[in-house]
């Protein structure tokens, strides 16, 4: 067992004496301590980043961007351990958590353009004699606020890039599995990175409180539920931050009579259910569009039936177990709400027991089928391996299903038909949009976000958007005149 502490000043460290417990999911059993830092903790990391901040803003670009390139390559040797890192204690399979470090450092391959990224714009002659150009400029000490279900590359979203831009950066990471934002700091630092440019702090909503309302930090990012990303938007901007604050998600995947069936079902399966549901881009309802909806659900049960529900150690593990006692028991209560409320259940996740693995925290695959719009486990974000399947008569119908839904995170459409897919693509009301494609984060070089109740402020994550988020724009105006002026003038100055 391991006593976590804060990243400060390219060390471990932290005033606080108090601990919280991290658990393995697949046991239930306590494997680590994370501390609960204070608000003398607090103050050092400020003080840290602060002083940090004087110096690297001035480093270029270009040495920035070699760091970042140091930093890439330790990555890549490490990344076994990283991915056991988050097994450990997430609990999703080996597989998913190297896929998600990668995707993380897919964010950290980008930032190595830094110098390209804040190339500015020019203007010669906007006026006579009058020349202008834009520049992009650090903001100073920037946070993050990150969630238990990618604890690698959700945090990799943002710092890569406010770094490279020249900013220090504070991660508050969860409490619930913290070790893997350690390895990355330290990580950092090896490959060159100065002290206090990156620093760890671990909390609860105390540091969240003494982060979003403090005057020394200029902007926040922040993945979450809907309530919490909600509330650290308002508060952050009463407080004037910048913030880009992700919300919770309910991702619709629509399947029309002409989609491929198997396909569309492997798609399914892999998004409703990788990553045991915890992921803010999972489909957690499918809509079936006419005639495919009988054999849509014949199939996805079929496949469901069979899914291979192990520890994250069991190398033919295809879903894990859920992040804790208490998500599991929510869960449960959503699926409970589900049949009460009168839904058809088809497969039930309740109860799901693993031999030698009584005390962990599983919940099997639970599928769904006549789910309506008024329903909790429709409108709900349940954040589990719980989909709900949709019969809609026709595209306008499921079109707005999707479209009539608070939250605008992530959506995707299987049809073999161009015009259909070109329609939906332009009209949908969401932020990321796949066809024949379940899971549609972008790449690193374009940005991640949503849109109505699943992202609060203007910047998407990473990509052009992360650059101009973590950077303030200045234009400037210049001429050099003639020794002989003309005097002043007091008219508005035009071409």
């Amino acid at each position: 067992m391991v006593k976590i502490n804060n990243y400060t000043n390219g060390k471990l460290t932290s005033v606080s004496r108090k601990y919280l417990d991290v658990f393995d999911p697949s046991k239930g059993e306590k494997i680590n301590e994370v501390v609960l830092s204070n608000e003398e903790d607090f103050k050092n990391t400020i003080l840290s980043s602060k002083k940090a901040f004087i110096d690297w803003s001035e480093v270029t670009p270009l040495k920035r961007s070699r760091i970042l390139s140091n930093y890439k390559t330790l990555i890549e040797k490490n990344i076994d351990e990283l991915a056991k890192l988050v097994s450990s204690e997430h609990g999703k399979t080996l597989d998913d958590a190297k896929g998600s470090v990668i995707r993380g450092l897919e964010v950290v391959e980008f930032a190595c353009g830094i110098p390209h990224l804040l190339k500015g714009e020019f203007s010669q002659n906007v006026g006579s004699g009058i020349d202008s150009w834009s520049i992009r400029q650090p903001l100073g000490v920037t946070a993050g606020i990150t969630p238990f279900n990618f604890p690698a590359m959700v945090p990799m979203w943002m710092y890569p890039i406010s770094i490279a831009c020249g900013n220090s950066f504070i991660l508050k990471p969860s409490e619930k599995d913290p070790s893997c934002s350690i390895k990355l700091a330290e990580l950092f630092s090896e490959a060159g990175l100065p002290d206090g440019v990156f620093n760890i702090i671990n909390g609860d909503k105390e540091i969240v409180d003494l982060i979003i309302n403090s005057n020394e930090i200029s902007s926040i990012s922040f993945v979450g539920s809907t309530p919490v990303a909600k509330y650290i938007y308002e508060t952050s901007a009463k407080n004037g931050k910048r913030v880009q604050a992700l919300g919770g998600a309910k991702n619709h995947l629509i399947v029309m009579p002409d989609a491929n069936l198997d396909q569309a079902v492997d798609g399914i399966m892999g998004a409703a259910y990788g990553s045991a549901g915890e992921r803010c881009m999972a489909v957690s309802v499918a809509v079936a569009v006419g005639d495919i909806a009988d054999k849509l659900v014949e199939n996805i049960s079929s496949k469901a039936e069979s899914l291979i529900v192990a520890p994250w150690t069991d190398s033919s593990s295809q879903m894990g177990p859920v992040i804790s006692k208490e998500h599991k028991d929510k869960i449960e209560n959503y699926i409970s709400s589900g049949i009460e409320e009168g839904a058809k259940l088809v497969l039930d996740g309740r109860n799901f027991k693993i031999q030698g693995y009584e005390n962990g925290y599983f919940v099997g695959p639970t599928l769904f089928d006549n789910v309506k719009k008024d329903m909790k486990i429709y409108k709900d974000e349940i954040f589990g391996p719980v989909l709900s399947v949709v019969r809609a008569k026709n595209y306008d119908e499921a079109l707005n299903l999707v479209n009539n839904h608070a939250f605008g995170n992530g959506t995707s459409i299987y049809t073999s038909d161009g015009e259909v897919s070109r329609h939906f693509t332009t009209n949908c009301k969401i932020g990321m949009v796949g066809v024949n494609v379940p899971i549609p984060v972008p790449m690193a070089f374009h940005s991640f976000g949503g849109w109505k109740q699943s992202l609060f402020g203007d910047h998407a994550m990473h990509g052009t958007e992360g650059v101009n988020f973590y950077t303030k724009l200045k234009t400037v105006t210049s001429r050099w005149p003639k020794s002989i002026q003309k005097g002043p003038e007091f008219i508005m100055p035009t071409n």
